[in-house]
């Protein structure tokens, strides 16, 4: 009876198979069945060392389809260990050696793999006798005995249930220690990820055609799965410089250089929200015009807001309540030599706004910031309170709007309630998630990893431009 259980639960295999990686993203690798060899290889370039001396990860790219050189999946594994491994050729090579289940057809079994170059190999996968086990026999004459699959899965856009990875993810900011890129660390490390802060300011660029580089205290930087930009408004030209570099080598970016300058431009946000007729306050904008008077006539009565195009946080912005107070404030900014917008202020309002956290195409949470008394900027940087509010369909609608006009992925909406309808204030490519998450109770951070995963997919095969 034993005897008959026992032939009954082995696996058949041929000396060639279909098999799958489910855990590295890849659906379907036709691999060569090799008794001969004691370790199993797979297909890998590009293989970069990360995470740290207790946890050693392995980043590496394959083309799982020979002859197919613009498909690419980008995977990553736990290292647990390295080897000198000798080649049929009697070539000896010290590889990385990953843990990961293995599936050929309803058989499931974590197996140890080396990754080595097999670019000029029928195979992109071998398959060696430490895999296989005393349950697995091997017909040398037969090939394909188990299920066949498709490169065709390749093409699905979404990830299979479980086929999660560890990211590798660089946060671009000048302030490590401040509490949204604390947050952004902590959860990044909470979901296995390895996240690494970089000071914008330090990193540059080798801008070449063919091998373009980003560099950073002496080095050249490493392939990164994704960048989280927190580019501060005082160096914004030069951030999106380097946003753009990271573009430039296919890295996925959760906001785009255009976007972030498009955004941090008032002029042009203001003009790209009229154009997609998004509501917002009167607006009328000046390089230190002398007709002071047409000007205020053009954003509406008084009261009014001057406000400095470099203003942030609440920042040079000033409420002029009468046209005599609004005229000597634009004199002022005139005097400065600086280029400014006056705006209607909405009364209705009442020194409030809401706040909305759009991340990929949602408004995950918001908030309603409040004045402090004796103040109308209800930026919590000038001493305003944050609750939790919940918005109208409009209201989400508009945030959604005004995100996707700037191209942002992770945008932070400021609306004000008026009587006709939600008016974008401002749209903040890099939103603090201080005032938001402890109002809202939400865990925001998540929401922008949850994003980043979805668009990093470790199953859709890139195709090179």
């Amino acid at each position: 009876m034993a005897h008959g259980e026992n032939q009954h639960d082995e696996l058949a295999l041929g000396w060639e198979e279909w098999l799958a990686l489910p855990d590295l993203g890849l659906p379907a690798l036709k691999a060569k069945i090799d008794t001969g060899a004691r370790t199993s290889a797979l297909h890998a370039f590009n293989i970069e060392p990360f995470g740290t001396a207790s946890k050693p990860r392995v980043r590496f790219v394959i083309q799982p389809i020979p002859g197919r050189d613009d498909l690419e999946v980008i995977c990553s594994a736990d290292v647990i260990d390295r080897r000198e491994v000798t080649s049929s050729n009697g070539e000896s090579e010290l590889r990385y050696v990953v843990r990961t289940n293995m599936q050929i057809g309803d058989h499931k079994r974590p197996i140890e793999i080396t990754l080595t170059d097999r670019a000029n190999m029928a195979y992109r996968m071998l398959l060696g006798r430490q895999a296989l086990g005393d349950d697995i026999v091997v017909n040398p004459s037969e090939s394909f005995v188990q299920p066949k699959l498709s490169y065709d899965l390749y093409k699905k856009s979404q990830r299979p249930d479980g086929a999660k990875r560890s990211l590798r993810i660089a946060i671009l900011t000048r302030e490590p220690d401040n509490y949204s890129t604390r947050r952004l660390i902590e959860e990044g490390e909470s979901r296995d990820h390895v996240i690494e802060t970089i000071d914008t300011s330090r990193c540059y660029m080798n801008i070449r055609t063919l091998a373009p580089e980003i560099h950073y205290d002496g080095k050249k930087l490493p392939h990164y799965d994704a960048v989280i930009p927190r580019i501060g408004a005082s160096i914004t030209a030069y951030g999106t410089a380097v946003v753009r570099q990271f573009e430039t080598i296919g890295t996925y970016c959760v906001n785009g250089s255009e976007a972030i300058t498009a955004s941090r431009d008032k002029l042009y946000a203001h003009q790209l929200l009229a154009r997609y007729k998004i509501g917002m306050p009167t607006t009328a904008f000046a390089s230190s015009p002398k007709d002071t008077k047409n000007l205020v006539t053009l954003a509406g009565s008084t009261p009014l807001i001057v406000k400095l195009l470099e203003s942030t946080q609440g920042k040079g912005v000033v409420l002029a309540e009468t046209p005599k107070a609004a005229e000597s404030v634009i004199s002022a900014f005139r005097g400065l030599k600086a280029d400014f917008l006056v705006q209607h202020f909405v009364k209705e309002a009442a020194g409030e706004d809401v706040r909305c956290m759009v991340i990929g195409g949602k408004v995950v949470s918001s908030i309603k910031r409040t004045a402090a008394a004796g103040e109308f900027r209800s930026n919590l940087h000038q001493g305003g309170s944050a609750a939790k509010v919940k918005i109208t369909k409009e209201e989400r609608e508009t945030a959604v709007r005004a995100a996707k006009a700037m191209g942002l992925n992770f945008a932070g909406v400021d609306l004000l309630r008026s009587h006709d309808g939600p008016k974008v204030l401002e749209v903040n490519s890099s939103p603090g998630l201080e005032g938001m998450e402890k109002a809202s109770k939400l865990n925001v951070a998540g929401k922008v990893y949850d994003h980043i995963e979805k668009s990093v997919r470790p199953t859709t095969a890139r195709r090179k431009s």
